[in-house]
């Protein structure tokens, strides 16, 4: 019987199952409902409130039994969360493909969601939590790193040095915030209504200390700013209701956003009117006005940033639907603040640079470490890798299976793949290698509210990209895909495809490689030149990227 408090993934070079892919895919299952990783394993929740890395018990049991038993010709096909069926495939194609959440259009909404839910139909695969690629608050730590660093170079002539950021929820996604604020040279204060998850950034390291009243935090903020040290400060309340009682004193943030769960009003936003333990009793008792409490309470919040915003502050949402959740609520200031991607990473993806990630399977951190000295040596030329490997090896703690996340561009990351199989081939590494990425990529998301808001074509909700993605990908050879509803906005606000490939070290291993990291940053480069950004277009040009129809 599996004891999901305690699960873990093996770790070494023997492996239990009947090919290394086989073998990652159950490795990076349990590694997700890993205690050190999972927000709650015991309920099989990885992050993000309700993101769920299998449907229930007996399904994760039936998953961890057909990845043992599967061949290296087969494909296991999981729905929501449930084996329903291995079918004979070849050795190229992916051993696993995934689908979670979706809907039919016009039923694409939480309520249906929540009814298929009860009936144990269902369960939300957030991003990587669904997809067995979540290597803990790392896995978003460079993404908002070069989010903030960004914002200081657009508004601050440079960086953040002696700037106040001020933000919500210290999750699994929100918990990268404060290191992210410290790298890019700020001083961070963050509030969560969940005081474990305060104690936990604390002691992961990704949180340098925790104030105990709002009067204490200010005071160490000004402190900090006035010394220009960097330094985040974790704070347990509300944090729409802070940020009022923050700007009645007649101060103000250089920089606000939030990062709560504020996409799933039912299970991942408490209301101001209620604290995190009276939260999971009122939300079942009367789920209809705790949604109504939530929706009301993040009008509010929205209402405070735009406050904000009119005083003085940078004001950005983050991408977790907070602002069309605010509408819903009353509030007439959804479209207050524009969104982090259209402001901050658009330019990025037009490169079809993103969030690439890869794990050690071997458990052993030297592993990382090796890989990391090999890419230093390899793109000396790239000051921001760089700077962000060096200050990842010094500042970020592993959760789980050692892992790594470094954003790299079209071209490079197939540079970087290649690199980690010879290592795996010439045994410079112990075991294979896990490569994947965030769902939240150059090409492989339609989310009208984060990724793909404000095209320049109007193209925001063309959710054709997102499959198009997890088909090239599963042409490919990539070991296992996935094709998500909702992710950190919620059910019916995006459909977004993941991709995960393993590096063995060997030459089916490298064809492999060669085909997907190629097509796969390649369909950020096509989806963008296809809105007709002309950096997209020029990059494409650059590279001998096929667009057969560029845009007039």
């Amino acid at each position: 019987m599996l004891d999901l408090t305690s699960l873990k993934a093996p770790r070494g070079t023997q492996k239990s199952c009947k090919g290394w892919v086989q073998e990652a895919a159950m490795r990076m299952l349990l590694n997700n409902l890993d205690p050190a990783v999972a927000e709650d394993p015991a309920n099989l929740v990885v992050y993000g409130g309700t993101g769920r890395a299998a449907r229930n018990k007996p399904c994760l049991e039936s998953l961890l039994a057909s990845l043992k038993s599967l061949e290296n010709d087969e494909t296991l096909l999981v729905q929501s969360g449930k084996p329903v069926g291995v079918f004979k495939t070849h050795s190229d194609a992916p051993r696993v493909l995934i689908a979670n959440s979706n809907l039919v259009g016009r039923w694409s909404h939480w309520e249906h969601f929540n009814h298929l839910e009860r009936l144990g139909l269902m369960m939300y695969g957030q991003m990587t939590a669904g997809s067995w690629i979540y290597i803990g608050t790392q896995g978003i730590v460079q993404g908002t790193y070069e989010t903030f660093a960004a914002c200081g170079r657009k508004h601050f002539g440079g960086d953040l040095s002696k700037r106040w950021i001020y933000s919500g929820g210290l999750g699994g996604m929100g918990g990268a915030q404060p290191l992210a604020a410290t790298l890019a040279g700020g001083v961070f204060l963050g509030v969560d209504i969940d005081p474990q998850r305060v104690e936990r950034r604390l002691q992961s390291g990704y949180l340098d200390e925790v104030a105990h009243h709002l009067e204490d935090a200010l005071a160490r903020v000004a402190s900090y700013r006035t010394q220009g040290i960097p330094k985040s400060i974790g704070l347990v309340g509300h944090a729409g209701s802070t940020l009022e009682m923050i700007l009645k004193r007649g101060l103000v943030p250089d920089v606000v956003t939030d990062q709560t769960s504020a996409h799933d009003e039912l299970n991942g936003y408490v209301p101001e009117e209620l604290d995190v333990v009276s939260a999971v009793s009122y939300r079942k008792s009367h789920p209809e006005n705790y949604r109504r409490m939530a929706f009301e309470s993040m009008a509010r919040h929205v209402d405070a940033m735009v406050d904000a915003k009119n005083r003085g502050a940078v004001v950005f949402d983050y991408g977790n639907n907070l602002r069309a959740q605010a509408t819903l609520g009353g509030s007439l200031n959804g479209q207050g603040f524009k969104g982090f991607v259209p402001e901050y990473i658009r330019d990025l993806f037009c490169t079809g640079y993103g969030p690439f990630r890869w794990v050690a399977l071997s458990g052993d951190p030297q592993d990382i470490y090796a890989i990391d000295e090999e890419l230093l040596r390899t793109f000396p030329q790239h000051a921001r890798m760089q700077k962000w490997l060096r200050a990842a090896r010094d500042k970020i703690a592993f959760q789980g299976l050692p892992a790594r996340i470094c954003w790299f561009e079209y071209g490079d990351r197939l540079k970087a793949g290649l690199i980690m199989n010879d290592l795996v081939r010439r045994q410079v590494v112990k075991a294979p290698i896990v490569i994947g990425r965030d769902h939240l990529d150059a090409g492989s998301v339609a989310s009208p509210n984060r990724e793909t808001e404000a095209m320049r074509d109007g193209s925001d909700a063309v959710a054709d990209w997102p499959i198009l993605n997890a088909l090239i990908n599963t042409a490919g050879g990539a070991s296992w895909v996935s094709l998500h509803n909702g992710g950190g906005v919620g059910i019916g606000y995006s459909l977004h495809a993941g991709m995960v490939i393993v590096a063995d070290g060997t030459p089916e291993a490298e064809a492999r490689l060669r085909r997907v990291l190629t097509s796969d940053p390649g369909m950020g480069v096509i989806r963008h030149a296809d809105a007709g950004y002309p950096e997209a277009l020029d990059f494409a040009k650059a590279q001998g990227i096929a667009i057969p129809m560029p845009p007039s």
